[in-house]
């Protein structure tokens, strides 16, 4: 089978593996806190709703400058790795600020100094990445970075494990260490890691077509994701009043990306983009109206499979076809890519102050937002075939 042999050969990608390594630590670091990030300022810190989604937003456009201003640049540069270098320590130290955070003011300096270099730490280790693999992975580099993003997954789902454990025994503080682990983890990678410093061979990677209504469309989808990504957890947390349930419902998501990204990348390559997504977004339709509903517990586990496709396809598909919008120009196409994501965060964060508390009605608003994406989306594929057939019919015209 070509996509076993294929996987099998990712892990030997010469080179790869403090990347690969790296991208799995920082994973379980991350998975360790971000379904507790948010309890933790309502419950740890004592924060109220709209003092939670202002440290969200003030620190995301913290993040979205770093990361677009960082991805201008830095295709200019021989090298990206330093660049990873010095923000993972800055990202360390804001970490330490947070643990001592005692209210608003302290919790917002503290998280803005820990998440603002996160973006453009993750924007070019995936440029780089992408240069390492178009390299010496060429025949199926863009399943390589598809995987490597799924090595992320997978460093997540195990961090939400260990998180819900470490929640048990040290609570809050404990979570907060793991996290801060994760980011030293990564940081020792970067240093094993040698940057690719050779050149790939010309027509590896084939552009995409500029579409600013796809990147619109992309950015509802995302932004019902962070919308659920914020508010998920606390929803959780008032219905059954339990915040380690959050780390299992979200390790059974995350324990299926591996093998959805996996199909996803070759659905993608054999029967487009675009269909993948539309198929993945009436997943996540199914799953917003399913929360919306105030099911039994067992009900939030039973759907989580559903929502991990369409999370797989929208970080893993997704971030490949908005690279090669921007295939000449690495490092600022990955910046774009993750700067979506960053907006859409900041977006998702604003919208549910529509619905009073935590109610679960909140899932009404990302179930919107995949039906105006899915309508573009199709608009798009529409318009793109109708126009493919104008050519044929021209082209058929000019040879009579």
């Amino acid at each position: 089978m070509t996509w076993l042999k294929d996987f099998r050969s990712f892990f030997k990608i010469r080179g790869a593996a403090p990347l690969i390594a790296g991208m799995f630590l920082y994973g379980i670091g991350s998975g360790i806190l971000a379904p507790m990030n948010a309890v933790y300022m309502r419950d740890g810190i004592g924060l109220s709703k709209v003092e939670i989604a202002s440290i969200f937003s003030i620190s995301l456009l913290f993040n979205l400058a770093a990361t677009i201003a960082i991805g201008l640049i830095s295709d200019r540069m021989a090298k990206k790795k330093r660049l990873t270098v010095y923000a993972v320590p800055l990202c360390m130290a804001g970490l330490l600020l947070y643990m001592q955070a005692d209210g608003y003011a302290l919790a917002l300096l503290g998280l803005v100094l820990a998440s603002a270099p996160s973006g453009l730490i993750m924007g070019q280790l995936f440029a780089m990445a992408r240069n390492h693999m178009m390299l010496h992975a060429a025949s199926f580099f863009e399943m390589a970075q598809i995987w490597l993003r799924a090595t992320l997954s997978v460093g997540f789902f195990t961090g939400l494990l260990a998180g819900a454990n470490v929640y048990l025994f040290a609570g809050f503080r404990g979570v907060l260490w793991g996290n801060l682990l994760g980011y030293a983890l990564l940081f020792l990678c970067l240093l094993l890691y040698k940057e690719n410093e050779g050149k790939a061979a010309k027509n590896v990677s084939t552009g995409e077509p500029f579409s600013l209504v796809m990147l619109a469309a992309l950015l509802l989808l995302c932004c019902a994701d962070s919308l659920r990504g914020l508010y998920l957890p606390l929803v959780v947390v008032q219905l059954f009043e339990r915040p380690q349930t959050m780390s299992y419902l979200w390790s059974v998501q995350a324990v299926f990306e591996l093998l959805f990204m996996t199909l996803a990348g070759y659905w993608a390559a054999r029967y487009g983009s675009k269909r993948i997504m539309i198929l993945s977004s009436f997943f996540a339709l199914v799953v917003y109206a399913t929360y919306a509903f105030s099911p039994p517990m067992a009900v939030f586990f039973l759907v989580q499979p559903l929502y991990s496709f369409f999370v797989s396809v929208l970080y893993g598909v997704a971030m490949g076809y908005v690279q090669r919008m921007f295939h000449s120009r690495v490092g600022f196409g990955s910046s774009v890519y993750v700067s979506l994501t960053q907006t859409a965060s900041l977006i998702g964060y604003l919208l549910p102050f529509l619905v009073p508390g935590y109610r679960p009605a909140i899932f009404a608003i990302p179930a919107t937002l995949v039906l105006a994406a899915l309508l573009i989306i199709g608009a798009s594929a529409y318009w793109t075939r109708t126009k493919t057939r104008g050519h044929k019919v021209n082209a058929i015209e000019y040879k009579s």
